[in-house]
């Protein structure tokens, strides 16, 4: 049979044969016609007329045979030969000639398989399979039984075959995306590994098979010879030889790229890939025996995932206790890839506080490290993804400096923890340390001391990462808190424990403890302020409630260190007491707003709030010494503007300059509430016993201008009358009047030489008033005189006796003038007596001049009264000349008069 075809009748044979997958036959025919059909023709009609359905198993054999060069027939193999035995033999050279067998090619292929067919076949033919069938899934069945006839098999299996056929009919295949093997191998680098990993922990129940995706198929994927290239290393600009080469893998790269991205928008998928995945050597194996990468490869790879690694942590971009504790899974991941002993776990970390700190040649970076947080993460000068200890210890310490901050309060990510301990600024660093504990302070009024304890040595091991001192030499990173000082961070933890009324805690850290944790000068200062803060968040005036009751326990927290600053005390315990005395009165300084201690302390002039009080509690100014006491208060407490607001102790003499004006001023306000109300006789009281001692000063200029508005008082129908007289005349015009001149001389005495002219006007008008109504009340007791003249009444004997000086029905001034020796001077005796000493001392006051030249009637009888008894000296002419003195000492030195002069004349 076989010796009567000729080769194009063979040929045409075989290819019905193949169309047909009849391969039994065809091996028959091959067998007996083996040099006509060799083994790159037969290969390439089967690649060209092999069905691409013929399931693999039934040519497997075949090719197998056709490898080793082994085809034999089969005896009861009978061959049909009528598909060619009708065709003549030029039909079968024509048809021969029209056949286009495909030819055996591999697009890349080496040279040493351009030399395969067998090789070359099983590529194509895989790549027709695919296109033609969409038969993917056949194609191990084909390839697996040839894995040790070529590398290139292998390999191309592993890299190409492998990860697009778990992606699409293993590990997604609901969610096939129409790549055929040639487009594949096709895509760009980046474009594959995002095909490749785009289903890869997109649901929150698949990212426990994340890594099952990175060791199916991306790991598989990285060993296709296409994705490595060479690169020369070598000074290029300096006209250099290349001495040596680096390996480098595009989609590699990708690979570490898409898993940064993925941590910067899912950390938990970055945070499952590292966890479940060793990295590149870590593959999926589809044989026993699994081709490694070659050593220089697997340098590459190992430390460039540590660094994908580690960056993955820095880019995590949620501040939460569970991102942080997924951080700290990639620190522990990272420690055992490195070989590195992970002796704690992340509880025993934040429980322990082991000193994290870094030695000073890999800390001692300054800003500039900063910048590798946020830059260039991959490249192998970033110090910061490093694959070294260092590196990792770095990161650990952040992790947990960012973990303690955000339970505390403050969130942090590991990225702003880091720029807060490279670059150092003391300004930042501080308001996130006073930020932290405020906020915890917020959150703590739940917790026991024992809480707070642990808070305070978390706070400061953020500071020094468990270096245990204060030291900072040569700029080294200590902290995240490392630019501030452990006082600094002492004092705002001591703030926060007096403001939550942790007194026994603090006792026992800064009074009592066994090492000084602030030196005393510095726990005084803040143990006073922040009573002062108590005080200011105040609502109630009231000391026993609220918030100075809290101010009052903070400044006796501390008994023992806060008695070397007494005054510190005695400020506080007096702003106490001058806000609670406020607390008896309704106060309102602005309209709906209630009284708040605090504007006792920022009051520009706090004294003018007790003028408010007397403005709105009527008869309180009956209560002047509750008010003197409460501004004396004010002035030890240093609230008044000449009082310096300072925690040191104050000076002797300001405070008692301070509390005298203080004291006259209230006087003042008291004695203007007094005539606002038509309380004379208070308002009187008060200017002869609070005043009338007062010595001048040319600071006040409240005395004088109340003891003037007392004497400007008119009375009216709603004036109180005086409840007793004693020895006071009974008119209450004239006793009103004297009052007045009283008064007036007052404000002569204290008021300054520019207002004398206005007193003296207001003076001589009163005096006029008084002389006119005592010329009335003496005209009315002569007439009651007469009309008590014995004779008049029933049964008076004709002969009168010798007329006797009776004394008149009250005491005026002008008839004390006519009694005997013990007759009491009257006001107005001592007004004129006091007008002739100025009319002699003063000169230079022309009013007083006028009012020597023009005297009244009854001043010219007084005087010719005392012309006629000269010889005798009174003792109401003693208490004249010695008011007179007063007076002429008292105003006379404000006009330039000589004051001694009058006494030298009565010498």
């Amino acid at each position: 049979m076989a010796t009567t075809l000729i080769p194009a009748k063979v040929v045409l044979l075989a290819v019905h044969l193949a169309a047909h997958a009849d391969l039994n036959c065809l091996a028959t025919l091959t067998a007996s016609h083996d040099t006509i059909l060799h083994q790159e023709l037969l290969l390439r009609i089967l690649l060209t007329h092999l069905p691409e359905t013929t399931r693999p198993s039934s040519y497997v054999g075949f090719l197998q045979q056709l490898r080793h060069n082994g085809l034999s027939p089969e005896a009861d193999n009978e061959i049909d030969l009528s598909p060619v035995d009708s065709l003549t033999d030029e039909q079968a050279t024509k048809g021969v000639a029209k056949l286009h067998l495909l030819r055996l090619s591999y697009p890349g292929a080496s040279s040493d398989v351009q030399h395969d067919p067998i090789t070359l076949f099983l590529l194509a033919r895989a790549y027709r399979v695919d296109e033609e069938a969409g038969l993917m899934s056949q194609l191990p069945a084909l390839l697996l039984p040839f894995l040790d006839h070529s590398p290139a098999i292998r390999n191309w299996m592993l890299g190409t075959l492998l990860p697009l056929l778990r992606r699409n009919f293993e590990y997604y295949p609901h969610h096939i995306t129409p790549y055929t093997l040639s487009e594949f191998e096709k895509l760009p680098e980046g474009a594959a590994v995002e095909y490749l990993l785009s289903q890869t922990g997109t649901h929150d129940d698949q990212l426990d098979l994340v890594g099952r995706d990175f060791r199916g198929m991306l790991a598989p994927w990285l060993h296709g010879s296409a994705r490595w290239a060479q690169k020369a290393e070598g000074d290029a600009d300096a006209g250099s030889v290349a001495t040596s080469t680096s390996t480098s893998c595009t989609g590699w790269e990708q690979a570490l790229q898409w898993l940064l991205l993925q941590a910067s928008q899912s950390w938990r998928v970055a945070v499952a890939v590292i966890e479940q995945w060793d990295g590149p050597h870590d593959v999926e194996p589809f044989v026993e025996a699994m081709p490694s990468h070659e050593q220089s490869r697997q340098r590459y790879l190992a430390d460039s995932y540590v660094r994908a690694a580690v960056a993955s942590a820095y880019l995590i971009p949620e501040a939460t206790l569970p991102a942080l504790e997924g951080a700290y899974r990639i620190v522990d991941r990272v420690m055992r890839i490195l070989d590195q002993d992970t002796a704690l776990s992340f509880q025993e970390t934040i429980s322990q506080l082991p000193d994290l700190t870094l030695p000073p040649d890999s800390a001692n970076l300054g800003s500039r490290i900063a910048s590798f947080m946020r830059n260039d993460l991959l490249e192998d000068a970033n110090p910061l993804t490093a694959p070294n200890s260092a590196a990792v210890r770095l990161l650990t310490a952040l992790t947990v400096s960012a973990f303690f901050s955000t339970r505390l309060g403050v969130p942090l990510t590991i990225r702003q923890a880091g720029e807060l301990a490279f670059l150092r600024d003391e300004r930042e660093q501080k308001s996130e340390v006073a930020k932290l504990i405020r906020i915890f302070s917020a959150h703590g009024a739940n917790l026991d001391d024992t809480a707070w304890r642990n808070t305070r040595r978390e706070v400061i091991w953020l500071h020094n990462w468990g270096a245990g001192d204060d030291n900072q030499n040569n700029g080294e990173v200590r902290g995240i808190f490392g630019a501030v000082s452990k006082h600094y961070i002492e004092i705002e933890f001591l703030k926060s424990i007096l403001a939550n009324s942790r007194y026994a805690l603090a006792k026992s850290l800064y009074e009592d403890g066994p090492e000084e944790l602030l030196p005393p000068a510095t726990v005084q200062e803040v143990v006073y302020n922040a009573a002062l803060n108590a005080f200011d968040n105040a609502s109630n005036p009231n000391r026993n409630r609220g918030g100075l009751k809290k101010c009052d326990e903070i400044i006796k927290s501390l008994p023992k260190i806060m008695s070397g600053a007494p005054h510190m005390a005695t400020r506080v315990e007096s702003l106490l007491r001058a806000t609670h005395a406020l607390s008896d009165y309704r106060l309102v300084l602005k309209q709906g707003e209630p009284f708040n201690p605090v504007v006792l302390r920022v009051h520009s002039d706090p004294i003018l709030i007790i003028q408010k009080v007397l403005e709105q509690n009527p008869k309180g100014y009956t209560r002047l010494q509750e008010f003197l006491e409460t501004g004396i208060n004010m002035v030890r407490a240093g609230l008044l503007t000449h009082s310096k607001p300072s925690s040191g102790p104050p000076a002797a003499a300001d405070q008692n300059h301070g509390i005298a004006i203080v004291e006259k001023r209230i006087v003042a306000m008291c004695i203007e509430s007094a005539l606002r109300e038509d309380d004379f006789e208070t308002a009187y009281s008060y200017v002869v016993s609070r005043l009338d001692s007062t010595g001048i000063d040319k600071s006040d200029e409240w005395s004088w201008s109340a003891a003037l508005k007392a004497g400007q008082y008119l009375r009216t129908e709603k004036s109180l009358q005086p409840t007793h007289l004693g020895t006071a005349s009974g008119n209450l015009d004239i006793r009103h009047l004297e009052q007045r001149i009283e008064c007036l001389a007052t404000a002569l005495r204290v008021a300054p030489p520019s207002q004398l002219q206005e007193i003296l006007k207001t003076f001589r008008r009163c005096e006029e008033q008084l002389d006119s109504a005592i010329q009335e009340e003496a005209a009315k007791e002569a007439a009651w005189d007469i009309a008590g003249d014995v004779e008049v009444f029933p049964g008076a004997f004709n002969t009168p006796e010798p007329l006797k000086a009776y004394p008149p029905r009250n005491l005026t001034a002008s008839a004390a003038a006519r009694q005997g020796d013990e007759a009491p001077m009257s006001l107005f005796d001592l007004s004129r007596a006091t007008a002739r000493a100025a009319q002699r001392n003063l000169t230079a006051l022309s009013s007083l001049q006028v009012m020597g030249q023009e005297k009244s009637p009854s001043q010219k009888i007084d005087v010719s009264a005392q012309n006629q008894d000269q010889q005798r000296v009174r003792k109401r002419d003693q208490f004249r000349d010695a008011a007179t003195e007063t007076l002429v000492s008292g105003v006379g030195w404000l006009i330039g008069a000589n004051v001694n002069r009058g006494r030298a004349d009565a010498d």
